[in-house]
């Protein structure tokens, strides 16, 4: 998570090498310093030298000392870094396990190449044109590569079907396939939409549009916006959900780099939830461009912060390029709520130290860790309605609300790192596929429950891999036992089904409809 939190918020374009300027004379001295330095390597080292792994590090140590969220990305690694922020790749769209050393389909992308060339949720892909591609030497980055290529290429698939004798031969057609960055959007109640957004992409606020569109058909007329685990993105992204929930000319952050040179951003006329009461819920793991967002709602008197307080990360980074493919994303402002506070937190004791300090309100999430009294004044700010908010490090809620033991245990933990709950349930729907996938979704989550027995074969299964956790396990039935049944509607209807599962042991969001209620009732 520490390394998605540093790549942070950063602006869009991109500066050539040929920008980048050497202004002064001692700037053109450390330069031909650097360059002296690399030819006496390349020519009068008695060892041979990879002067190009030098200079990376070198180009790391620099950024590591400038800021925590200063980065250098190699060549090798830009693809794969701007795919995630791009918002869609080419490929064959099924979701997968490397389990067992076999690729195991766990469904195919409704709608995408695989779905329509005929591959099924339990497909083991066998081979991938004419290579072999399961064993151990195929690691997920390998499989990931050969399935992927151009746009409407074909790749010829040999797969392995439960029940079937032979291996059954598919040509998929590869297209562009979503990542998706809204998660899940449904209805809690009559009136209140609920949406998450787990970064903020380029292909963000359509999605967005598309999922609030859906909750204002059903009768949304206010809004749950789930910033939890939210790392940031593209600062553009920010500002337009934003305005989604603030009237024209108010102020969503304003922006100063070195020059003192100040940007504002202010909202338009094209706002949805201008009107609605709004939930933005946040915790430790949201930054930046969710920081901006939460911050421009509580600044403006906008809806009701709920959660932990974030991250603490104020600074903008803009991308420019190093002339070899790599990149660096250089801190080049920070930004601003509209109060005029910075939420960036200190960082004058070094990266180490910095990310220490988020490692240890991690372990302390369960407390209230707002602490206003020992604020100092100048870090306090107003608000035009006469909230007071504060400055000096991350958004602080308006209601605080601690993690539930289920989601801040070391079991949880073990669960998610190991994926023993998912593949104990993908083993559980292999045997008995035909009997889960008969029922439709509505009638599956109104019905189907974990009973004694499925449990009683999760904590056989889970004591093969660890005795530690076992005894955590049986303490922590009840929310266990939901999220298993999560995993199952995951794996057989998708990321929004499952999030409907959880509301039964999320307590931030039974806060929310505990405060939704009052105000029902009011």
């Amino acid at each position: 998570m520490a390394v998605l939190l540093a790549a942070g918020i950063y602006i869009g374009s991109k500066l050539s090498v040929n920008s980048i300027a050497f202004y002064n004379n001692s700037q053109n001295s450390s330069k031909l310093k650097l360059n002296r330095l690399i030819d006496y390597l390349n020519n009068d080292y008695v060892d041979a030298v990879n002067t190009d792994s030098i200079v990376e590090g070198v180009i790391d140590d620099i950024l590591q000392n400038l800021d925590p969220h200063s980065t250098y990305i190699s060549k090798q690694d830009v693809a794969s870094v701007n795919e995630n922020m791009k918002g869609d790749f080419i490929g064959i769209g099924v979701h997968f396990y490397d389990y067992k050393d076999t690729i195991s389909v766990i469904r195919p992308i409704k709608g995408g190449p695989s779905f329509r060339a005929g591959i099924k949720p339990g497909d083991r892909i066998l081979m991938a044109d004419n290579d072999t591609i399961h064993g151990p030497f195929w690691s997920q980055d390998k499989v990931i590569q050969k399935l992927r290529g151009p746009k409407n290429s074909k790749v010829r698939l040999q797969i392995k079907r439960a029940n079937t004798d032979s291996l059954l031969a598919f040509e998929v057609i590869r297209s562009e396939v979503p990542i998706k960055s809204v998660d899940a959007f449904f209805m809690m109640s009559p009136s209140l939409g609920y949406i998450k957004v787990n970064r903020f992409a380029e292909s963000t606020f359509l999605e967005f549009e598309k999922g609030i569109e859906s909750l204002i058909s059903k009768g949304a007329t206010n809004l749950v916006l789930d910033l939890r685990d939210n790392p940031g993105g593209f600062l553009q992204i920010a500002e337009q959900i934003a305005d989604e929930f603030l009237e024209a000319g108010k102020l969503i952050l304003f922006t100063k780099n070195k020059s003192d040179q100040v940007i504002k951003r202010y909202a338009t006329e094209k706002g949805r939830f201008e009107n609605a009461e709004v939930y933005v819920l946040i915790n430790e793991n949201s930054a930046s461009a969710s920081e901006i967002v939460a911050g421009a709602l509580q600044d403006n008197d906008k809806g009701t912060i709920i959660g932990r307080r974030s991250f603490g990360k104020g600074l903008v980074q803009q991308e420019m390029g190093l002339g070899d493919g790599s990149v660096i994303r250089l801190t080049t402002s920070r930004y601003y709520t509209p109060t005029g506070r910075s939420i960036q937190r200190s960082y004058v004791s070094g990266s180490e130290a910095y990310y220490n300090s988020y490692y240890k309100r991690l372990e302390n999430r369960n407390t209230d860790q707002t602490n206003p009294e020992s604020v100092q004044d100048s870090l306090k700010f107003i608000t035009p309605k006469g909230k007071v908010v504060y400055g000096g490090g991350g958004i602080i809620p308006d209601i605080h609300s601690p993690n539930d033991p289920i989601f801040n245990s070391t079991l949880f933990e073990f669960l998610k790192g190991t994926g023993v709950l998912d593949f104990f349930v993908f083993e559980q729907l292999d045997k008995h596929r035909g009997r889960y996938s008969s029922l439709p979704e509505s009638q599956f989550l109104k019905e189907f429950e974990i009973t004694d027995v499925i449990y009683q074969q999760f904590i056989s299964y889970l004591r093969a891999f660890t005795d530690v956790e076992v005894t955590k396990a049986m303490s922590f039935e009840a929310p266990l036992k939901v999220l298993l049944k999560s995993a199952f509607t995951k794996q057989l209807f998708g990321d929004i089904a499952a999030a409907k599962v959880l509301l039964e042991i999320d307590p931030i969001l039974n806060k929310v409809i505990e405060l939704e209620s009052l105000g029902a009732l009011d």
